[in-house]
């Protein structure tokens, strides 16, 4: 009998999940897919590892399906397909894990309360993380069920990256910078130690460039600084999320223009970034087939700020050494790596082309002082890794 490990990244509208068989100390990845349209019209997809359609279900459109109703059927799917193999854990992103958590933990009622009252920090995601081990708790009663944090990775960041300019007070009530996208970064940072040693040691930047977006300033497989601070909301533009804005903004939109808490923060969350500058999409994907002016130009933003904020870090780095691009975009649009690369040519960052266009690997072109890689990030794989090891711990010597 085989022994495996279930991960879940549940958002507000989707559920992703993956499937792994333990072999030793080994993961084999068996299947993954996702819950899309919940609250609206639920359609499941899984796909064996090497992409094969395994199972696809809909529910009616309008249907009142929740997280917890759709995690029996899955769980249930997950059964079958494994047959007489036995779901040992599930890891579960929890995308904010405060001043209290620097690493996965078994979830119990004091932990998922800790859990919840973090949820104003990251209103966008924490609800939704937690309703998702809420509901596995409820659906399977005695299975562990294991919180791995996207702020995690930034924990060792020193005292001072991670205060903000106010009272001394607040970072005390757990004002400070966090950082976010950690399942990612930590899983990039392995690879590149296996692809290009050297460079890992070195100081580098690494861009999760996706709907969500943030950069990170790692050296030795350690995060220094990143542009995502107190909330998901800083940093870099994003697909709906404006990053970084002058505080005296939001005050105006309040005061001035009238706009109440909600509205702002139905403002921030969802009707900004590459969908509020261009007006048509947050999707990259279709703002760079647009020849609308305003498409051109959210796209000019982004990889401004990119460039901008890439500038910051390599000064916490004291010099830069790699850039490697991951993620949705970063993985998939060769016009925003050349640009953004174009724009810190100044740290002497060149590009291959053909590398480029191919889109895997190493970019940069032989002349550059800056190594440049591509790497597919895996966030799944990386909550797999520390779910199998608090459930099923290495030997002591």
């Amino acid at each position: 009998m085989t022994e495996a490990i279930a991960t879940l990244n549940a958002g507000s509208s989707s559920l992703k999940f993956a499937l792994y068989e333990i072999d030793g100390r080994s993961l084999a990845p068996v299947a993954h897919g996702q819950i899309e349209g919940i609250g609206a019209a639920p359609h499941m997809v899984a796909k064996d590892a090497r992409g094969a359609v395994l199972t696809e279900q809909r529910w009616p459109a309008g249907a009142a399906i929740d997280h917890e109703a759709l995690l029996g059927p899955l769980l249930a799917w997950i059964d079958a397909h494994l047959g007489e193999d036995r779901l040992i854990a599930i890891g579960h992103r929890i995308v904010h894990g405060g001043a209290k958590f620097s690493g996965p933990v078994i979830v119990d009622g004091p932990v998922l309360e800790a859990l919840e009252s973090l949820s104003p920090l990251a209103p966008l995601h924490q609800p939704h993380n937690v309703a998702a081990v809420r509901a596995a708790m409820a659906t399977r009663p005695g299975l562990p069920q294991i919180a791995c944090f996207d702020t995690a990775f930034h924990h060792r960041q020193a005292e001072l990256i991670t205060r903000l300019p106010l009272p001394r007070i607040w970072y005390d009530r757990g004002v400070r910078r966090y950082g976010f996208h950690g399942l990612s970064y930590e899983f990039v940072a392995g690879r590149l130690e296996q692809l290009d040693p050297t460079l890992h040691a070195g100081k580098v930047i690494v861009a999760h460039l996706g709907a969500g977006a943030s950069l990170c300033a790692i050296e030795g497989g350690r995060s220094l600084d990143s542009t995502m601070g107190f909330s998901t909301l800083d940093g870099l533009m994003m697909g709906t999320r404006p990053g970084a804005i002058d505080p005296g903004v939001l005050l105006y939109l309040q005061q001035q223009a009238g706009l109440s808490v909600d509205e702002v923060q139905a403002l921030l969350y969802h009707q900004s970034g590459l969908l509020g500058v261009s007006g048509l999409s947050s999707d990259m994907r279709a703002l760079l087939a647009s020849d609308d002016p305003h498409a051109a130009e959210a796209v000019a933003l982004f990889v401004l700020q990119i460039a901008r904020q890439a500038g910051a870090l390599t000064s916490t780095l004291g010099g830069l050494d790699g850039l490697v691009f991951t993620a949705g975009i970063g993985e998939n649009a060769p016009e925003i790596r050349a640009a953004a690369v174009e724009r810190l040519a100044w740290l002497g960052a060149m590009l291959d082309p053909v590398a480029n266009a191919a889109g895997a690997g190493l970019i940069s072109a032989a002349s550059s002082r800056v190594r440049v890689w591509v790497i597919p990030t895996d966030e799944e794989a990386m909550i797999a890794r520390h779910t199998l090891q608090l459930v099923s711990p290495p030997p002591s010597d």
